[in-house]
């Protein structure tokens, strides 16, 4: 063999060599395997009305939002599009992002839609239909919201009423959204796939008449990160308000990386029985650093048993409180990311 075909020999095997290393690499790379096939959805409501600021956020801080998501570290891309995508399979970028807001308030038309549209940023808006019929004040009309629709704006539906779907009746809730829908056809010409839970309340009974109802996706409003083992029904949102709306805490959010759990006890949201409601769940396996992992609700910090190599037990301490409370379980991840599970609970008011 020749000197120079020598050479060219070890020059392919050495590329080979490289490729397949990259193609390994990325294989098993952390980042790569959580992101491509996951998304951080944000929920907003309202923007710059400071006599609201639980869902408020202040203009100076959205336009940093819009901006850090404009940086190029992002690919923001519409709801549908994300939604679809991981339900398919098919493997996204990293840092995938997608924006909702709920309830059609005035203030989304007047401050975040100009905003958004000239940052090229899509999202969707949920309707909350009876709200619009009734001209209440501070929302939107089916006229500003057809021009939303008109202009690439997906439209979603938020029930009809924005009633406490957690502890209402199946044949309460029924009725609610086939009065939404009916809504959404006589002013828009079609029923939306895509709803979220008012108040992001929700139980089992909720989910099936959503599910009945024919949408495709539904999103509640705790804190977790979008992937392709998520209940489609029953979809995590990070709220974005006056106190969630700093940068810093906005920027870690959208940087967030699943963490993948299953066989979570209990099933249901509606606390209806015993409270404190005890809550398990099991971790992926091979997930390293899980001496790290922390876990809280809206009263502190929440401690754990381990069963096992991967199954916790979490003890919650004291009863929760009527009305909603959220579980949030975080995990130090690669490249200064957080891994994040969050769980919704609801105990009825009367």
């Amino acid at each position: 063999m020749s000197l120079s075909a020598l050479v060219s020999g070890i020059q392919k095997e050495i590329g080979l060599f490289l490729i397949l290393g990259i193609v390994v690499w990325e294989a098993v790379s952390p980042v790569s395997a959580y992101a491509a096939k996951s998304a951080v959805i944000f929920v907003y409501h309202r923007f710059g009305e400071a006599a609201y600021p639980a869902t408020d956020v202040r203009i100076d801080q959205f336009e940093a939002q819009i901006a850090e998501l404009k940086s190029g570290d992002y690919a923001v891309l519409s709801v549908p599009e994300i939604l679809h995508a991981i339900a398919e399979g098919q493997e996204l970028p990293d840092r995938v992002v997608g924006l909702t807001i709920d309830d059609a308030f005035r203030t989304a038309y007047t401050k975040a839609w100009p905003r958004l549209k000239s940052a090229g940023v899509p999202f969707t808006l949920f309707v909350t239909t009876d709200a619009i019929d009734h001209g209440y004040s501070g929302y939107m009309t089916w006229d500003e919201i057809r021009e939303l629709a008109a202009n690439g704006v997906t439209i979603g539906a938020h029930s009809a009423s924005h009633m406490h779907m957690a502890e209402a009746s199946e044949a309460a809730i029924a009725a609610d959204i086939a009065r939404s829908n009916r809504r959404f056809k006589e002013e828009l010409g079609s029923v939306p796939e895509l709803f979220a839970y008012p108040y992001g309340e929700v139980s089992l009974a909720a989910r099936r008449q959503v599910d009945a109802a024919g949408y495709r996706f539904a999103f509640g409003q705790f804190s977790s990160v979008v992937h392709a083992g998520s209940d489609f029904l029953d979809l995590p949102r990070y709220t974005v308000n006056e106190r969630y709306g700093a940068l810093p805490e906005f920027r870690r959010r959208a940087r967030a990386l699943p963490l993948l759990v299953t066989n979570v006890t209990p099933e249901d949201a509606l606390i209806a029985g015993e409270n404190p409601p005890p809550v398990a769940f099991t971790l992926e396996p091979g997930l390293s650093g899980i001496d790290a992992l922390a876990c809280f609700t809206d009263q502190g910090p929440v401690s754990m048993e381990q069963v096992g190599d991967a199954r916790l037990k979490l003890r919650l301490d004291r009863p929760l409180p009527p009305g909603a409370s959220y579980l949030n379980c975080t995990l130090p991840g690669p490249e200064d990311r957080w891994r994040w599970f969050g769980k919704p609970f609801y105990v009825p008011k009367r």
